[in-house]
C-alpha cells in the first residue's frame, strides 16, 4: 500500500460484480477510478451468506494494481488468516463480534505482513476500541447488517464515526464505511470523518465489463459527493 493519507479512497465491492468475469470486472473498475478492491467474505456462519475464500482472492489478486481490500465476515477468523496473507491480501478486516479475543487477531493479521483492519456491526459501540488503536490500520463501520449487498444505508452510524475520528485523533488509521453509500450518502460520512468509501451496486449499476464507462461515472458521483463534504 502507498503511504498513509486521508484523500477519500473510493472502493468497490466485487460482490455486486459479474461472478463469471471477476478478472476484467476488477480491471474495470481500476481503470474507471477505483482506489481499493474489497472483497467480502462471507461464511453462512457469522453471517447468513456464503460467499468466497482464500483460493478465490488468490486467483483476482494478479488483476488487482491497487488495493486487495478482504473483509473477513467469518468465525474464527485466527485460522484463515494465514491463508489470506498468502493469497495476496494488503488489508485483512476482522469483525469484534467474531471472537473472543480481538487484540490477538489483530496482532496475527500484521503479523502476516497484513494491514489489520477492525470491523464493527451497528449494533457495536465503540467502548472496546481504545485499547485496539495501537494495533489497527482501518476501522470499518458497517452501516448495513453484514451479510448482504444491496441494504439501505443505517443512519445511526453517522454519530458513531464522528466519535471514532475524534477517538483516532492524528493516528494513521483509515475509517471505511461498508454498506449504502451512494452519492446521497457519501457526504454524510466524509463529513463525519471516514476517508474509504465501499459501494457495491452504487457502483456497478448500468454498467458491464462490455460498458464500464457507468463504473467510472459511479465512482465519480460518489467520489465528488464525499469531497464537497469535507
Amino acid at each position: 500500500m502507498t503511504s498513509f493519507d486521508r484523500s477519500i479512497k473510493i472502493a468497490p465491492s466485487i460482490l455486486s460484480a459479474d461472478f463469471a468475469d471477476f478478472g476484467r470486472e476488477i480491471q474495470a473498475i481500476e481503470a474507471q477510478g477505483a482506489d481499493w478492491v474489497h472483497v467480502d467474505v462471507m461464511d453462512g456462519h457469522f453471517v447468513p451468506n456464503l460467499t468466497f475464500g482464500p483460493p478465490l482472492c488468490k486467483a483476482i489478486r494478479p488483476h488487482i494494481k491497487t488495493v486487495m481490500d478482504v473483509h473477513l465476515m467469518i468465525s474464527p477468523v485466527d485460522t484463515y488468516i494465514d491463508a489470506f496473507a498468502d493469497a495476496g491480501a494488503d488489508v485483512i478486516t476482522a469483525h469484534l463480534e467474531a471472537g473472543p479475543h480481538i487484540h490477538r487477531t489483530l496482532q496475527a493479521i500484521r503479523g502476516a505482513g497484513c494491514k489489520a483492519g477492525l470491523a464493527i456491526n451497528p449494533g457495536t459501540g465503540i467502548d472496546g476500541i481504545e485499547y485496539l488503536l495501537d494495533q489497527l490500520d482501518l476501522i470499518c463501520v458497517m452501516t448495513v447488517n453484514p451479510g448482504f449487498g444491496g441494504q439501505k444505508f443505517i443512519h445511526s452510524q453517522i454519530d458513531k464515526v464522528r466519535a471514532l475520528r475524534a477517538l483516532i485523533g492524528d493516528r494513521p488509521i483509515h475509517i471505511e464505511i461498508d454498506g449504502g453509500i451512494t452519492p446521497e450518502t457519501a457526504p454524510l460520512m466524509a463529513a463525519a470523518g471516514a476517508d474509504v468509501l465501499v459501494a457495491g451496486s452504487a457502483v456497478f449499476k448500468g454498467g458491464s465489463v462490455n460498458n464500464p464507462a457507468p463504473y467510472g461515472e459511479n465512482i465519480r458521483a460518489i467520489r465528488s459527493a464525499a469531497e464537497a463534504a469535507r
